[in-house]
């Protein structure tokens, strides 16, 4: 087989991995379940193609462990869906008991408090294992996991820069639907102001990172980190370096004017940690790192000041917490700790919730989601699953880590993955944003591109050229 035969299938998973990092977004955050049935579709096609002959044992290792996540997640999903179960405790959800009284019928009982409901939202989290597994095989290659953080960083401009000239010229619409909510905030095609704001906030992230790589390619070898050095680059800086500057202040303002409070400080925080882990060789030592590290608080200040008026305003009138978000958290514990085995169905949170809803919350609106993540998919899949997730992102960022420490050359990518990390994962414990394809897919595609480039250069290539 010819060189161009070989590299054909490759070409086509990467095409298909940019696609959807880059259209993701743009239907209302894929958040329909017809979109969202799409792009497994289209994922599980750069599944097909992508290339797996060219792993070493580290990345091996890691393709094993989501692996077991799958088979976990999987056995847990036929216990809640088939009627003869394989576990001791697959016992029936007592609703079914009850309402086959008030019936007056039979009715064959399962784990989940809605039949076949598990399977009908397997949707959402396949969607975040393909993005996370597409991104992981078509990022072994340096080049193409170079191609995706530019698709990451060149479409949030696109979205940041409609998204403002939206919100400026008619704030009811999100594209040709009427706004129903959030008429204040920018929130481009997504639905939800959170979501967006983390979207954006990991667009600048990107953006952050390819600023202060040419800033790095400018810097003396071995040179520390300091006024001398950084100055003659702000005195005359090259092009690229003015684009980058630009596209991450359009995606900084567009992530203030979400005004989403979790989203800015979050997002804030991890381009701080991206500086430090970025020029973490370059950084002087004792009271000039000091130094460093003060300017670099005081220019995020200077951001959350300036750009951040409308955010402030929120902590100002809101506080750190508001719409019921503590009292739900307590409600939905009480609920896991009643089903801790298997849940009560794969995204059955929203008809489990109300049971459980606590009389100190507020009675406006309806709880379809629990605001965390990780409580949700205890509450709807069983503690052992949210151990197993917890363990899987564990491992994630001891990997990213270990990239971050081991390589220097092409350091960007696991600092860009672990940064991202950080910020996606930080927000789900306070929201659902890793719960909308349209910022999971980005995310968990970028998170595992890091993970494929968390290991020396010298190992990639060596198992490249074999």
């Amino acid at each position: 087989m010819t060189e161009t035969a070989k590299a054909r299938p490759i070409r086509v998973a990467s095409w298909l991995l940019f696609a959807a990092v880059a259209s993701a977004p743009l239907p209302f955050g894929s958040s329909q379940l017809v979109t969202v049935a799409f792009w497994c579709v289209v994922l599980g096609a750069c599944l097909v193609f992508a290339p797996v002959r060219s792993l070493t044992g580290g990345q091996l290792a890691l393709a094993a462990v989501a692996g077991v996540v799958v088979a976990g997640y999987g056995l847990v999903l036929h216990e809640q869906l088939a009627a003869r179960h394989w576990l001791p405790g697959g016992s029936p959800n007592p609703i079914w008991q009850q309402a086959q009284a008030i019936l007056g019928v039979p009715l064959v009982g399962s784990i989940s408090i809605a039949r076949n409901q598990p399977w009908f939202e397997l949707g959402r989290p396949l969607v975040c294992m393909l993005a996370l597994c597409c991104g992981f095989l078509v990022g072994t290659d340096t080049g193409r996991a170079r191609q995706l953080l530019n698709v990451i960083a060149w479409s949030g401009v696109v979205y940041a820069a409609f998204g403002i000239v939206a919100h400026i010229f008619d704030p009811t619409h999100i594209l040709w639907r009427d706004k129903d909510a959030y008429l204040d905030s920018v929130t481009s095609t997504f639905i939800n102001r959170n979501t967006a704001g983390a979207y954006f906030g990991s667009c600048a992230l990107v953006w952050s990172l390819l600023l202060w790589e040419r800033v790095q390619q400018r810097l003396p070898r071995s040179a520390a980190l300091t006024w001398s050095t950084v100055n003659p680059q702000l005195a005359k800086p090259s092009q690229a370096t003015i684009v980058a500057f630009s596209m991450l202040f359009l995606c900084l303002a567009a992530m203030f004017m979400t005004l989403s409070r979790g989203a800015v400080v979050l997002s804030l925080l991890a381009l701080v940690v991206g500086f430090i882990l970025f020029f973490r060789r370059h950084l002087p030592r004792r009271a000039a790192l000091v130094t460093t590290l003060a300017g670099v608080g005081a220019v995020v200040f200077v951001l959350l000041e300036v750009m951040g008026a409308g955010v402030n305003a929120r902590f100002d009138s809101q506080g750190f917490t508001s719409g019921g978000r503590l009292e739900t958290y307590k409600a939905t514990l009480r609920l896991i700790g009643d089903h801790p085995w298997f849940g009560t169905g794969q995204g059955t949170f929203a008809d489990a919730f109300p049971a459980y809803r606590s009389a100190d919350a507020s009675i406006w609106g309806r709880w379809d989601v629990a605001h965390n993540t990780l409580l949700e998919i205890a509450a709807d899949m069983g503690i052992p699953i949210a151990t197993l997730v917890i363990v899987g992102w564990a491992i994630t960022f001891a990997t990213l880590i270990h990239g971050v420490l081991a390589r220097k050359r092409g350091i960007i990518f696991p600092v860009a993955a672990l940064t991202v990390a950080l910020l996606a994962v930080s927000h789900s414990l306070i929201d659902f944003s890793l719960q909308i394809p349209g910022y999971s897919i980005v995310a968990l595609a970028l998170i595992g591109a890091g993970l494929a480039q968390s290991f020396r250069r010298d190992q990639i290539e060596a198992k490249h050229r074999n």
